[in-house]
């Protein structure tokens, strides 16, 4: 009987020390010790990239308006041959009414999107 009770003594001492190893290699593994939301970070990483990127391309838009937008300005400025003194100036201040127009609107586009931007964060 004492032998019984010997090898259940030492058959859970094993056992318990199992445990306890196997419970310290898990609690050291380096996919315990990473945070769980790790695949979120990353999912934050690629929106935070996908952003950027579509950022970048409304900067490159709105460039691109802003440019066409005095290239047409620049034409529109310019005295036509067939014009006389005062039809150009008349001409010129409706035009730069139109410019200014046309670059505020590019302006708000810019704030909307800041804002937009901002709300989702």
């Amino acid at each position: 009987m004492k032998s019984i009770v010997k090898k259940i003594a030492i058959f859970s001492m094993v056992g318990l020390m199992q445990i306890g190893f196997g419970a310290s290699v898990i609690e050291a593994s380096s996919l315990h010790s990473e945070p769980v939301p790790m695949r979120h970070h990353d999912d934050r990483n690629d929106q935070d990239r996908h952003e950027r990127e579509r950022h970048e391309r409304q900067r490159h838009e709105r460039e691109r308006r802003e440019r066409a937008e005095n290239e047409r300005h620049e034409r529109e400025m310019r005295r036509r041959h067939h014009e006389s003194e005062r039809e150009w100036h008349h001409r010129q201040e409706r035009e730069r009414e139109r410019h200014d127009n046309t670059m505020r609107e590019i302006a708000a586009g810019l704030i909307g999107i800041w804002i937009g931007s901002q709300i989702n964060n």
